[in-house]
């Protein structure tokens, strides 16, 4: 298999992957070459099915320095065989963490698919010993994935995925006729083009190539259009940084950095399909990174030439501009000097947990400036053990984004004389924040209750926080998390210097004036201090949800704590100063 035609080829995207895929292969093949069966047998089918793609596709490259490779090819077969002692005798592949999963197979199964495609397009036949081992574990893992059923939104799409690459390859009306009844459910995109999940990482890497592959396959183009409304949601959330904005996200990735590299590809496709100059403008972005993936990003390339055409000419989004994800409850404020993040959609306030498929981080605002990334500022209170504030609505008022949250404890009465019981065994309840055999639910309350308002206004070089709470007197703490590697320094103003007083490794409070953090010439300003006092502790309270585990959600850096106390108003300036 050879490069497209050089005419429309974009050389510079070619051979970026090509240098990615060769150097992958080189420790594929290293670490292959250190297992013995047991050990492969580890690797889980996914990776095992994953790994043989990206060996074949640099073997069938014509721009490889490993095209051709008989030795390569034997570690294809190798992968393949171990792929087929990895299927169960429910028809599913075992080893990837849950049992008996069907989407979990779909993942190995549109691997699968994609290499017996690759070898049936090679026109040498030097692999093609091994297409028929993958064609009898397509036809054996058939069965379980027609019947098969998921347990997150995203897997729907991957499943349908697997049963749309079985069909490209040896069609069969009931692949078709399965993949139209997940279809049927609707697929879960947002307004604002967010999933449901509202995830970088799985919209990357599962819904958005399902979709893809999909629509390519069963003539659905509707389908493209919900990948190019995911895409324009992306690119609202770019960071700086070259990654993609994840705090709003309910899955594992909401307190992680995402790499936009990972959207390569269908940056790539919907630039070329569109015309679209963003999508452009994003794809040279994700190249400037590492190529993740490279051995199946050469593989789509090889099955899918157009992939590998010049772009249309990039456009880079306007400065300055507010884009607002109203879904997600996320807004970013962009210009010439700042980016401002500031996040109001949590689902703390409707579940009262913390639980994977929740969104539940509690940074409400990020700030980049330059060198300086302000990664979160939180606010921590000392109210029930109910931890730190999480709106429960988010609303943008002209540059103002204004987040509100309600909470509350309560203290029980006695229980009125006809649902006492004279042995005590009362029933074990759920009251908000914690259990017990109280019979919640059938006493009196006396509810002491906390309203927050968090006021966000978006300027051109930061933003004005101000902060409202109503409730009895109680403790709290904003807290400040600077990306490592600056300097924390006092600053001088009308009213003298500012006081920054060290609480720990890595901690500070700013008990009164102005401080400001610096990474060589860019400097972010914020104050200012609101005195101190045992009474206000400088710490992050993660609530009981974590504390009753020993666990904590403690964003990580550079600390600066404000203290303060309910009830009351108090207002955090956040400014880049200078160049």
């Amino acid at each position: 298999m050879n490069p497209s035609g050089a005419g429309s080829r974009d050389q510079h995207f070619v051979d970026a992957v090509t240098r990615a895929a060769d150097l992958e292969c080189d420790r594929l093949y290293a670490q292959l070459g250190t297992l013995d069966a047991p050990g492969l047998h580890a690797l889980g089918p996914r990776r095992v099915m994953a790994s043989a793609k990206a060996l074949a596709a640099v073997a069938l490259w014509g721009g490889s320095r490993h095209r051709g490779s008989a030795a390569v090819l034997g570690a294809v077969g190798r992968l393949v065989s171990t792929a087929r002692g990895l299927l169960g005798p429910s028809g599913l592949f075992s080893g990837d963490g849950n049992v008996e999963s069907p989407p979990d197979s779909a993942f190995t199964v549109v691997d699968l698919c994609d290499l017996y495609e690759l070898l049936n397009g090679d026109s040498t036949g030097a692999a093609s010993g091994v297409a028929p081992e993958l064609e009898a574990l397509a036809h054996a893992v058939r069965p379980a994935l027609l019947a098969g059923g998921v347990h997150t939104a995203n897997h729907r799409w991957q499943l349908s995925a697997a049963l749309a690459a079985l069909h490209r390859s040896w069609p069969h009306p009931s692949l078709a006729e399965r993949v139209e009844a997940w279809l049927a459910e609707g697929v879960d995109v947002h307004g604002d083009g967010t999933y449901s999940e509202r995830s970088p990482n799985y919209a990357a890497h599962v819904s958005n190539p399902s979709l893809i592959l999909i629509a390519d396959v069963l003539g659905r183009p509707e389908l493209l259009d919900v990948v190019e409304r995911n895409l324009e949601s992306t690119l609202a959330m770019v960071l700086p940084d070259g990654t993609v904005e994840t705090v709003q996200s309910r899955r594992q990735d909401q307190g992680t950095s995402f790499a936009l590299a990972d959207y390569l590809l269908q940056l790539r496709r919907m630039a070329i399909g569109t015309g679209r100059g963003d999508f452009s403008w994003a794809a040279d972005l994700a190249l400037q990174g590492p190529v993740r993936d490279a051995g199946r990003t050469l593989a789509a390339v090889i099955a899918r030439p157009a992939l590998a055409a010049v772009l249309p000419a990039p456009v880079a989004p306007p400065l300055p501009r507010l884009e607002h994800l109203a879904d997600a409850g996320l807004v970013a404020h962009v210009t010439g000097r700042v980016h401002v993040v500031a996040y109001g959609g949590s689902d703390y306030a409707r579940f009262r947990r913390a639980r994977s498929g929740l969104a539940h981080n509690p940074t409400f605002l990020r700030m980049f400036a330059g060198q300086v990334v302000l990664g979160s500022v939180r606010l921590s209170r000392d109210f029930f053990g109910l931890g730190p504030f999480r709106a429960g609505s988010a609303c943008l008022e002209g540059d103002r984004y204004v987040m509100e949250e309600a909470v509350s404890g309560a203290y029980y009465q006695p229980l009125a004389p006809g649902s006492r019981r004279a042995d005590g065994q009362y029933r074990l309840e759920d009251e908000g924040r914690f259990v017990s055999a109280m019979s919640f639910s059938d006493r009196a309350a006396d509810v002491l209750g906390l309203r927050t308002r968090v006021q966000v206004r978006l300027a051109e070089d930061g933003a004005e926080v101000t902060l409202r709470t109503e409730g009895p007197p109680s403790a709290w703490a904003l807290e400040l998390a600077f990306r490592p590697g600056g300097e924390l320094e006092v600053v001088e103003d009308a009213d003298g210097p500012g006081e920054l007083r060290p609480t720990g490794p890595g901690q500070w409070e700013l008990v009164r004036g102005t401080a400001a953090y610096r990474v060589g010439p860019d400097v972010v300003r914020f104050g200012p201090g609101n005195g101190t006092g045992p009474d206000r502790p400088p710490a992050y309270w993660p609530g009981e949800d974590y504390t009753y585990l020993g666990a904590t959600d403690a964003a990580e850096g550079e600390r600066v704590y404000i203290t303060g106390r309910a009830p009351g108003t108090a207002v955090l300036l956040l400014q880049r100063v200078g160049a």
